[in-house]
């Protein structure tokens, strides 16, 4: 992996990520940038898992995201990962993210290559992120019901600490701050922003 004068990563891969996420790290949530949020304690959380598929079937790394169909009741029209709630049928956290990425990506496959600490989220889940690697090209075909649209970034630009930004917004008569990494037409931002950053500064170092 080498730097551009910009310092934007080139060459990273799927198992450049998984190395980088192999040494320790610490949960991130929602509340990082808003430290005076007080936590109710004995809050329960409600598991869920995404996947970060790394693409890597195409000239350059790309990493999969899609875009929440507008006539959802949570979070319509938001950029998310494919995932969702962890089933009672589900063998963990990998296994949920591989479910929801085939029911709402098509995703038929990926190889798995590490787990990384949850991420707890304003609405009480605590998502699981899984990185895996996608080797062969497959149909996207976005879930009616729930997707709007499949597309890619790619990784190089996920993975340069320096396109993340802080904005702030009012959320329930409180402002609130949290990162966002704008590409193109699409606006990254909240949980799934939070979660690329974290790993975008492991790979820093």
């Amino acid at each position: 992996m080498t730097t551009t004068g910009t310092g934007t990563r080139v060459g990273i891969d799927a198992a450049g990520l998984a190395a980088a996420v192999a040494r320790p790290g610490r949960p991130s949530s929602d509340y990082d940038l808003n430290p005076d949020v007080a936590l109710p304690p004995g809050r329960k959380l409600r598991p869920a898992a995404v996947l970060i598929a790394v693409d890597e079937a195409g000239q350059r790394p790309e990493i999969i995201l899609t875009k929440r169909a507008s006539h959802l009741k949570h979070h319509p029209g938001q950029i998310a990962f494919p995932g969702g709630k962890v089933d009672a049928t589900d063998t963990g956290p990998e296994a949920a993210a591989l479910r929801e990425a085939r029911e709402e990506i098509g995703l038929p496959d990926a190889e798995i290559l590490a787990r990384l600490e949850p991420h707890e989220t304003v609405t009480s889940y605590a998502i699981t992120p899984v990185l895996a690697r996608v080797a062969a090209p497959f149909e996207r075909r976005p879930e009616p019901g729930e997707v709007a649209e499949v597309f890619s970034v790619p990784l190089d630009f996920l993975m340069d600490p320096a396109n993340y930004r802080v904005e702030r917004r009012l959320w329930r008569g409180t402002w609130r701050a949290f990162y966002v990494v704008p590409w193109g037409p699409y606006y990254v931002w909240g949980a799934t922003a939070r979660i690329l950053k974290s790993v975008a500064d492991r790979v820093a170092g």
